[in-house]
């Protein structure tokens, strides 16, 4: 009997789940992307694969027959209706991959990052896909939450929201409080989201493999390696103990930084599906009117943001790769939040390394060692002859940042760059895109807060702290990249730097220049030693006067008895053949003198 009610109860929980919309999909176990898996899968259920691509070809179908009817019924050669066609076109586009679904919206969203691909009037409108999807139902998404978390609702929270807050391509959000007290953001995802996302993704790849030989576009690589890249971002995405996770070692990263906030995470109350973490105080940082209300100073959060976003890509390696309007928060102390750590990525140590060097060659209009740097970040192959690229690189990039490096900003820069994407052999990496949508968002956002912002104000003087206190050799090597032009000491290079990074009130010259001491007096230090040296006595005379300009700009930081000191410490394990090796350089300067040179005046 105690069996025969068993059966009952699961039954009528099956059913309940079936009405609901919650099954348990063979495939919906699935823990990483794998395409032979997914393929054997539909191919023992074509009807299923063939109804899907039915669906597919009908809405794309629809979507040509409207854009050229538009075009059709539109004055040809008037460039304000030509205009808003493209617009209506544009917006047919992002309504049709709504009504396909969370594959597409993720293509959609993805190919908002892609100059080299997209069109920018369709750019715009893709990145409406970001957030303000329509959302499921709440009971669904209720049964969801009881299931995953095998607890009734009412005896998980005392209160929970009855609509969502929020509604994404993948999921959406409740407010809720614990019985515990705390409030919280309950992450629901969609309903049976694994099996809709196979199946798209396993006629994408049949289709790439078709089409591929067919399209005019320089991808640079194979169209199936893309769709897999795609598949494997999508399958870490839905994952919420991976987005968790991912949470708990962003937090670990900006341990040491107040202002920047990361929710905790409620580990009991989560899983694969379900993900209840920290509810964030705040204003969403485009919400400027709330935020002044609120006595929040922009000029600061715009600084956070720079700044962690860079600490993200150029420190720790590990980057937030979905910084959109919704997912950034100002909370009511003046901290930025981040939110929903679904889609992050990961460089390695020579990625990092390389894109501070593309950073210095760029700011030094080194457009030649620039280009070798887009060969090593990927965006040219190695078989390319980067010869004829120069002179485009050059051409685009002192059009977009203008007579001086503080005309610098990523929309320009991405917007010029996309014009090259068809005349030259280069491509976006799949991790590239990511970083370009993450740097392009950031100061999209910025400029919301203050439409005069400069991302080279805050970027730049970043960088030059770094340039300036990092320890390990590579640094050294970039400093000195910096400082040097055709082999020559560039004093208003490193005055520039000093100034530059101490504009933000959080740079110390006195630890930089007691490492920039040691590093001088070293052997390693040996080339930058006799070239400071040379460019003090250039063209026979004695050139004083940058040295001069140098004291003026430190002297006000540098009190006797905390140079003393940093003095003491530098020549500390100065040994006696290091001293030998500087004498004769010192020698020559001082015959130099003694031969009745007379310094500049």
């Amino acid at each position: 009997m105690a069996v025969e009610c068993a059966a009952v109860i699961l039954k009528r929980s099956s059913l309940f789940g079936r009405q609901l919309g919650v099954s348990q999909h063979p495939i919906d176990q699935s823990k990483r992307y794998d395409a032979a898996a997914i393929a054997q899968y539909y191919r023992r259920r074509p009807w299923l694969a063939m109804w899907r691509a039915f669906t597919i070809f009908r809405e794309f179908v629809g979507f040509f027959l409207a854009v050229k009817l538009d075009a059709l019924t539109g004055a040809a050669g008037n460039l304000q209706r030509d205009s808003a066609s493209v617009g209506r076109a544009a917006e047919h586009l992002r309504q049709m991959l709504i009504r396909l679904g969370p594959t597409f919206i993720k293509v959609g969203q993805a190919l908002s990052t892609r100059p080299d691909l997209v069109r920018a009037d369709f750019l715009d409108e893709l990145t409406k896909l970001q957030d303000q999807l329509p959302p499921f139902s709440s009971d669904v998404a209720y049964a969801l939450i009881e299931q995953e978390l095998d607890d009734n609702i009412d005896d998980l929270f005392t209160d929970i929201s009855a609509e969502p807050v929020a509604a994404a391509s993948l999921g959406q959000v409740y407010k809720a409080r614990l019985r515990t007290g705390e409030d919280v953001a309950v992450k629901v995802q969609r309903p049976n989201l694994l099996p809709r996302l196979t199946l798209d993704l396993y006629l994408m790849r049949w289709m790439a493999g078709w089409v591929a030989p067919w399209l005019p576009l320089n991808l640079g690589h194979d169209l199936q390696l893309i769709v897999d890249e795609f598949g494997t971002k999508l399958f870490e995405e839905v994952d919420y103990l991976n987005e968790g996770r991912n949470a708990e070692q962003f937090a670990t990263n900006f341990q040491n930084d107040p202002r920047v906030k990361v929710p905790s995470i409620f580990w009991r109350y989560s899983n694969t599906h379900v993900l209840t973490l920290e509810w964030i105080n705040g204003f969403k940082l485009t919400d400027t009117d709330q935020i002044k209300q609120a006595n929040l100073d922009l000029d600061t959060l715009i600084e956070i943001g720079v700044t962690s976003g860079l600490q993200q890509l150029l420190e720790f390696g590990f980057f937030h790769a979905d910084p959109h309007p919704g997912n950034l928060f100002a909370t009511l102390d003046g901290r930025m939040a981040y939110i929903d750590f679904g889609m992050m990525d990961q460089l390695g140590q020579s990625m990092k390394e390389a894109l501070v060097d593309s950073l210095v060659h760029l700011i030094n209009k080194d457009y030649s060692n620039l280009a070798d740097d887009f060969a090593k970040l990927g965006f040219l192959t190695s078989e390319t002859d980067i010869t004829p690229i120069i002179p485009a690189l050059e051409a685009v990039f002192d059009n977009a940042i203008g007579e001086s490096v503080g005309d610098f900003n990523f929309q320009t820069i991405t917007n010029s760059f996309s014009e090259l994407m068809y005349e030259y052999p280069f491509r976006i990496p799949a991790k590239f895109a990511l970083i370009i949508r993450s740097l392009v968002t950031q100061e999209g956002i910025a400029l919301t807060l203050n439409p005069n912002f400069k991302i080279v104000e805050v970027g730049y003087p970043y960088v030059a702290r770094r340039l300036l206190t990092e320890e390990t050799p590579e640094f050294r090597q970039r400093l000195v990249e910096v400082l040097f032009k055709d082999g020559k000491f560039q004093w208003q290079r490193l005055e520039n730097l000093i100034a530059i990074a101490r504009t933000s009130g959080e740079f110390d010259l006195l630890p930089s220049a007691q490492l920039g001491l040691q590093y001088v007096l070293s052997e390693e230090g040996e080339f930058l030693r006799r070239q400071v040296m040379l460019s003090l006595v250039e063209d026979d005379r004695l050139h004083t006067e940058p040295v001069g300009r140098l004291w003026d700009l430190v002297k006000p930081e540098l009190q006797p008895e905390r140079l003393f000191n940093v003095a003491v410490e530098a020549i500390s394990d100065f040994s006696t053949e290091q001293a030998s090796n500087l004498l004769p350089t010192l020698t020559g300067l001082a015959v130099f003198q003694g031969n009745g040179n007379k310094p500049e005046s």
